[in-house]
């Protein structure tokens, strides 16, 4: 695939068009082979682009989208009276494959729902779900899904994002044989509700996933799995507690090395070692959560994002473009199913 088109919701998120359009103009940049479908209010978006070069300004169109989906708007109310929306529009561009991903900041349920109303599941796959990474101590990541997509899961649907799951790490980290573990409040055979159990045995019974049993909380940054599953209510609290400490500690590193003359000396001499830590631990560059077992590629950016975690929402998108992971995905789901019968 030489040529990647993505299809951006520039009116998303809590800071709006002005820190999406920088992470835009930053990808375009960087990378000469990805095209982009701006989808939003044409008067703010032109402004934006005036400083391209011409031949990078060739690779974008604007779409002129007249509605906006609210960050509080319920999603029945998006689906039904936001049909010019630049949210809706990203997804139909997906949909009509003239586009290879999308990336919105948006309201999540609004884009959750849109994304199922307008791509649908791959075949065998009963509902999609958020997955992200997230760093782990000996700096490999962990894909931990779902985040929030579905709160309530059956054990098939666990199983689906085992497999789905399973996918990404071998295709996003090169991982030939994903190590899948079901999160728990413990690694016990007698430990976890009635859904977790029979999620257990479906993973038992499935020779193509590399299933290695529970893992808990603590574990998720230990290396100890490549994937981690669990329901969305779970998913979603794993995920932001993480990204709640994680600026913690960063904003402490900060306070702490002002105090005085001592401390700051002592910061400089070690300036090093802690932007290596920053780095490792900033949630930034784990933002843009995939919303996979879809016919197409949704990548949902945190509402938050600043222009740096927008832009790897964006380089997300191209690199499941570039891997062609819905194929992936349907590919090994229909052979696990298969396998079963």
């Amino acid at each position: 695939m030489s040529k990647l088109t993505i299809a951006l919701d520039i009116m998303g998120g809590d800071h709006g068009p002005p820190v999406i359009l920088s992470a835009a103009v930053k990808a375009i940049e960087l990378h000469p082979d990805v095209h982009f479908l701006l989808c939003g209010d044409q008067a703010v978006i032109s402004p934006a682009i005036q400083n391209l070069t011409a031949s990078q300004r060739s690779r974008v169109t604007v779409s002129h989208c007249d509605q906006v989906v609210e960050m509080g708007e319920a999603p029945t109310s998006a689906l039904r009276n936001k049909k010019r929306s630049s949210m809706r529009r990203v997804i139909e561009y997906v949909q009509s494959n003239e586009a290879d991903a999308c990336v919105s900041a948006g309201n999540t349920g609004a884009l959750l729902t849109l994304s199922f109303y307008l791509l649908k599941t791959l075949s065998g796959i009963d509902r999609p779900a958020l997955i992200s990474m997230m760093p782990t101590a000996s700096h490999h990541n962990v894909f931990l899904l779902d985040l929030g997509a579905n709160v309530n899961c059956t054990p098939e649907i666990l199983f689906q994002y085992g497999v789905m799951g399973s996918v990404l790490a071998q295709e996003a980290a090169g991982i030939p044989s994903p190590r899948v573990a079901l999160l728990n409040v413990g690694e016990e055979d007698i430990k976890g509700n009635a859904y977790v159990k029979l999620a257990d045995q479906l993973f038992k019974d499935a020779p193509g996933i590399n299933y290695i049993g529970y893992v808990e909380g603590d574990d998720i940054f230990t290396d100890k799995a490549d994937v981690v599953v669990t329901d969305g209510f779970t998913g979603n609290v794993a995920l932001k507690s993480s990204e709640g400490l994680a600026k913690l500690v960063i904003n402490e590193v900060k306070r702490q090395s002002q105090k005085n003359f001592y401390t700051r000396l002592m910061a400089k001499i070690a300036f090093p070692l802690l932007k290596s830590i920053y780095n490792s631990v900033n949630p930034d560059q784990y933002n843009g959560a995939s919303l996979i077992g879809l016919r197409g590629i949704v990548i949902k950016s945190h509402g938050n994002a600043s222009k740096d975690a927008f832009y790897y929402a964006i380089v997300q998108a191209m690199k499941e473009a570039k891997m062609r992971v819905p194929d992936k995905i349907k590919t090994k789901i229909e052979t696990v199913l298969l396998e079963q019968l």
